[in-house]
């Protein structure tokens, strides 16, 4: 009777899992897809000068900043770029995935062989971030 008890539970266990990990997929962040041709891409990017501070916005509580600079070292011009900013907890589980973009066309593109800065405010983010530089990843590349 135990060991038919025991292997009910593992069986439910599994289910319950299985059942996670779908919806856990089924909720991942749509949107931003990098294409064949931007994965090729992503290795003429750099970021530099990456860097993170604190301050008080107006309204009294904290904004972080990402600032940094993206720089173009391949043969294409480029009207977007957009990156997942993920933060994660002490326990290096991600808290949250933000996509941002960092460059537009409207603000003039990316040429080949230039630099452009970017600046990335967060003020809205769970008070479980382990305070780390969020790890930040190209997720779109718009040519």
């Amino acid at each position: 009777m135990v060991p038919l008890l025991i292997v009910g539970v593992l069986a439910l266990a599994g289910l319950g899992a299985f059942l996670f990990i779908q919806r856990s997929a089924s909720q991942a962040p749509q949107g931003m897809v990098l294409t064949p041709e931007a994965k090729a891409y992503v290795r003429s990017l750099k970021l530099a000068e990456v860097g993170m501070k604190a301050n008080e916005s107006l309204m009294g509580g904290t904004v972080v900043e990402i600032t940094g600079k993206i720089t173009n070292n391949g043969p294409t011009y480029l009207k977007q770029v957009d990156l997942y900013c993920v933060f994660y907890d002490t326990m290096g589980q991600v808290v949250l995935r933000q996509p941002v973009p960092i460059v537009r066309a409207k603000t003039g593109g990316l040429s080949p062989g230039d630099t452009k800065d970017f600046r990335l405010p967060f003020d809205n983010l769970p008070q479980s971030w382990n305070q780390d530089m969020p790890q930040l990843v190209i997720g779109q590349i718009v040519f």
